[in-house]
């Protein structure tokens, strides 16, 4: 009987993905803190210059930027108030004054309304305040997307991710708002994918489902324990697992993916 040769298993050498993402410039709506934070340090890692937005937390978004500079990157901060036309055109101004040129637009900002509004059974919502909560979630989106298409057009070049939620696919009690607002960017993305695709523009929309932010490891303790013990993945994303997807999304490296709603929850069901 033939001897069999022992065999020694090495680690293979796993080599780094080139993004291409040197010199691009983004601009990442709420990035402050959370997934929005992750993905703007991500890209800051990968050598893109980097605007990082925020609402009224200006000392946050400063400190977001001071690192992704301290690291070796370009970044800087900028207010931006997504339920306002006004502000988001002005923060594309600043980007395109700034570095001449904007290549990747992550729309990943949220406009929460009021917390009560979020809690409430569909026909407790006021219209003024479901039509706030639209407007900021959906048409925020919109026009950031009409503020950054010249420069993307004129270098024939551009990465767009709307970041939305897994409650504009499964629903949520008291999120009918919210959900639709999410959902109307999954249609938005669609046609724009299709439209845009020839000028070398692709866009796509990233859902997260419970993520692991400073603010829901906070909160909600007992609600991620729950979420872990039943998931695939055995536990909660984290914001900078969810900000690997978006940017690779986002990047050089992406040339098929278009038009597509990419889940990234570890395959949990809602």
């Amino acid at each position: 009987m033939r001897r069999l040769k022992s065999c020694s298993y090495r680690k293979e050498k796993v080599s780094i993905m080139e993004l291409g993402l040197k010199d691009r410039v983004a601009l990442v709506t709420g990035s402050s803190r959370g997934i929005g934070r992750a993905t703007a340090e991500l890209l800051g890692r990968e050598g893109a210059r980097v605007a990082v937005t925020y609402h009224t937390l200006r000392e946050r978004g400063e400190a977001v930027a001071a690192g992704i500079r301290e690291r070796g990157g370009d970044a800087f901060a900028i207010q931006l108030d997504i339920s306002s036309d006004q502000s988001i055109r002005n923060a594309v101004d600043a980007v395109v004054e700034r570095w001449g040129k904007l290549h990747i637009l992550i729309n990943n900002a949220i406009h929460a309304g009021e917390r009560a509004v979020a809690k409430s059974r569909f026909e407790e919502v006021p219209a003024e305040q479901w039509r706030d909560l639209l407007r900021g979630n959906f048409e925020g989106a919109h026009v950031a997307i009409g503020a950054v298409l010249p420069y993307m057009r004129r270098e024939r070049w551009g990465r767009i991710v709307n970041v939305s939620s897994v409650v504009a696919a499964d629903g949520f009690p008291g999120g009918a708002t919210y959900g639709a607002a999410k959902a109307a960017l999954h249609g938005l993305t669609r046609t724009l994918a299709k439209e845009l695709a020839p000028e070398g523009i692709l866009t796509n929309v990233v859902m997260p489902g419970l993520t692991l932010t400073e603010a829901v490891r906070r909160s909600m303790p007992e609600a991620v324990e729950q979420a872990a013990r039943i998931s695939p993945i055995r536990h909660v994303p984290t914001s900078e697992e969810v900000a690997q997807v978006i940017v690779f999304v986002a990047s050089a490296a992406n040339t098929t993916i278009n038009g597509e709603i990419i889940r990234a929850n570890g395959g949990a069901i809602a």
